[in-house]
């Protein structure tokens, strides 16, 4: 079992707000939390005349001042730092792979809700099998000036509010569930599992398409999202689960699904081709326009 959540920090409003969100996970789990800064050296031309040293001070400096901001907050959790000398999303991804989860900030789209993932969030992301959680600053459960939670109660990280969870009927979505019931039930809240279908595409060319035919549809992959969620409802019987099964883009759903949730949690396919790994369209839609943290579970 992997014992730690690591977060990686750089000393922006982004990764501040995600090591806070990740030190209330790191307390609802009761595990250590690792922070994580990565140096891409050489940075030139990017910042001429900047010293190695500069750069090793400056983030020496950016992880003891994480560190000291959440050892305040929280002073029964453990926490240690980390600094390394590589690619941003190859370290972060390295660093992963011990660890039960990896967690990143993200910029939110200025007034709107969302996310601007990144190219070292989504490199990392498609790098790694650990699960990922990105998070905005607005999402932090305290602000950046708000009152710490003392000994870490592990209030916030999105606890108590309800977690939003997108499935599939074509694909085994055991990890993807796992991980989203086990939050639900170390948070005492609610789980909302939501499926997006499509009609057949034979259908768009049938000349008389009878109504009843998709309301049939509808029903029947309801009934098998139920039985998909049933021994999961066995296993951790005191998380209250519904579902939502709608007929379009299941991407378009969880977006608004998000709205008041304290976490989404969305499946990646794991594929491997000559240009590497990537996204779903699914998973890529939530990760830039969710209106709360993104959790990322790699399957088969």
């Amino acid at each position: 079992m992997k014992h730690h959540v690591t977060v990686g920090v750089d000393g922006s409003p982004e990764s501040r707000g995600a090591a806070r969100w990740a030190a209330q996970e790191a307390l609802l789990r009761q595990v250590p939390l690792r922070l994580v800064h990565a140096v891409d050296w050489p940075l030139d031309p990017v910042l001429p005349g900047l010293g190695r040293q500069d750069v090793d001070r400056w983030a020496d400096q950016a992880l003891t001042e994480a560190a000291q901001e959440l050892h305040g907050r929280h002073q029964n959790l453990e926490i240690t730092t980390r600094c390394l000398t590589a690619r941003p999303a190859a370290a972060l991804a390295a660093e992963a792979a011990d660890a039960g989860l990896l967690v990143l900030g993200s910029r939110g789209l200025g007034g709107l809700v969302g996310f601007v993932a990144g190219s070292v969030a989504m490199s990392t992301v498609v790098a790694t099998d650990t699960p990922v959680v990105l998070v905005r600053a607005a999402d932090d459960p305290d602000g950046p000036d708000g009152p710490g939670t003392g000994s870490g109660s592990g209030s916030g990280s999105g606890s108590g509010s309800e977690i939003v969870v997108g499935v599939d009927i074509h694909e085994a979505c055991d990890r993807v569930l796992a991980f989203a019931f086990e939050e639900a039930d170390r948070r005492h809240c609610p789980l909302r599992a939501v499926h997006g279908w499509k009609m057949p595409a034979a259908y768009s060319y049938a000349p008389f398409f009878d109504p009843d035919n998709e309301r049939d549809i509808g029903r029947s992959v309801t009934h098998m999202v139920g039985d998909m969620l049933l021994p999961w409802q066995h296993k951790f019987p005191h998380v209250n689960v519904s579902h939502n099964v709608f007929m379009g883009s299941a991407g378009g759903h969880l977006v608004r699904a998000s709205q008041g949730a304290g976490l989404v949690v969305v499946g990646r396919r794991v594929r491997r081709s000559p240009l590497g790994a990537h996204l779903g369209s699914v998973a890529h839609a939530v990760l830039h326009h969710a209106a709360a943290p993104v959790a990322v579970i790699a399957h088969d």
